[in-house]
């Protein structure tokens, strides 16, 4: 005999159970998405943004979050770069860590993702204006040139007076990273800076000119060869970072000026660099850390994904400031440096 009741009771509790299942599986997913976490950098292949990839994902697994990673196609790719904002948006993501290409461009979609409940935190290049993001973990590139300008100048002596300066840059939209490094260089050589967010329009006759390079080896001496035949008597070769050290380098070398007559300064620190100072090469570079970068984002916003808290930024500056060393085989009377052995126990790439 069928007893409905039993059957009732029984359909009643099954799709208590359904209805739980379905319940907590949203809850599961949800869960899951709260702990996804982004890495955007400019490029896929430089030695610095390789290093800040391994800093993230080290940090991101110790911390059971789910980490999305992209990079621009190149040097400059703001395109990439807004397309994998909008994918960690649509993916539920707690926040992201972002080397911008465009410090400018890229603040409008910045903005959605902020909007969006997204922490953001900009890693090496700040934003115009850098209060765009909740905050910034970068060393500080203005004092990272003002180091190696100091060097050279204090290397130079009186000759620095009569000296040709190469300036081997990054972009011609100039990222904040770019106008930071070359004005730090030009105010520690004691060149006068005009527009604070703008290099090129400087009147000191010491300056052969300036050339972009993308960051990399093959624009650094492609550049240095275009300055070379603009300023045959060139004496410094500034570079924006150590990649393009090495292409302008290779430029020297070719036109028979790799015999010490060109000081060579650049910023990165990373090993390939730092063994370029050993060998020479490089005179001096500044050092920077970007596996504490990335690692500290995952930190800040693991943290922020538990309790809202946001990072806050070195007292008296505008960002978190994770250090600058110049490195060079040759110190100069005041200007605090390391030598390169000490250099490549620190290095990365």
């Amino acid at each position: 005999m069928v007893h409905w009741e039993e059957i009732m009771r029984k359909w009643t509790i099954l799709k208590a159970a359904v209805a739980g299942l379905a319940f907590y599986g949203a809850m599961a997913t949800a869960s899951y998405a709260a702990d996804i976490v982004g890495l955007i950098t400019k490029t896929e292949g430089n030695p610095f943004f390789v290093k800040m990839r391994e800093g993230a994902q080290a940090k991101a697994k110790e911390l059971g979050l789910t980490l999305q990673t992209f990079a621009g196609k190149f040097d400059g790719d703001n395109d990439s770069q807004v397309a994998a904002i909008e994918n960690l948006i649509s993916a539920g993501a707690k926040g992201f860590a972002i080397v911008p290409s465009d410090s400018s461009a890229i603040v409008p979609t910045i903005k959605k993702a902020r909007d969006a409940g997204l922490l953001v935190i900009v890693l090496d290049t700040p934003l115009d204006p850098i209060d765009a993001a909740d905050a910034t973990f970068a060393t500080d590139n203005f004092k990272a040139g003002e180091l190696i300008g100091q060097w050279a100048k204090g290397t130079l002596g009186d000759k620095a007076s009569s000296a040709k300066i190469a300036f081997l840059d990054l972009a011609t939209n100039q990222p904040t990273v770019d106008y930071l490094r070359d004005q730090g260089f030009m105010k520690g050589f004691g060149i006068d800076i005009k527009d604070p967010k703008k290099y090129g329009d400087e009147d000191d006759a010491r300056i052969c000119g300036h050339e972009m390079t993308g960051g990399a080896e093959d624009g650094g001496r492609t550049a240095m060869e275009t300055l070379l035949q603009k300023c045959p008597d060139v004496s410094v070769m500034y570079t924006i970072n150590e990649p393009a050290a090495a292409g302008g380098y290779q430029a020297l070398k070719a036109a028979g000026k790799d015999d010490g007559s060109v000081l060579v300064v650049s910023i990165d620190g990373g090993c390939p660099g730092v063994k370029n100072v050993a060998a020479g090469v490089i005179g001096a570079t500044s050092q920077q850390y970007p596996l504490k970068m990335a690692a500290m984002a995952m930190e800040a916003i693991e943290k922020f994904a538990k309790t809202g808290e946001k990072p806050k930024p070195t007292p008296g500056k505008e960002f978190f400031d994770t250090g600058a060393t110049l490195i060079t085989d040759k110190p100069v009377n005041g200007v605090e440096s390391i030598d390169s052995k000490k250099g490549a126990e620190l290095c990365w790439g």
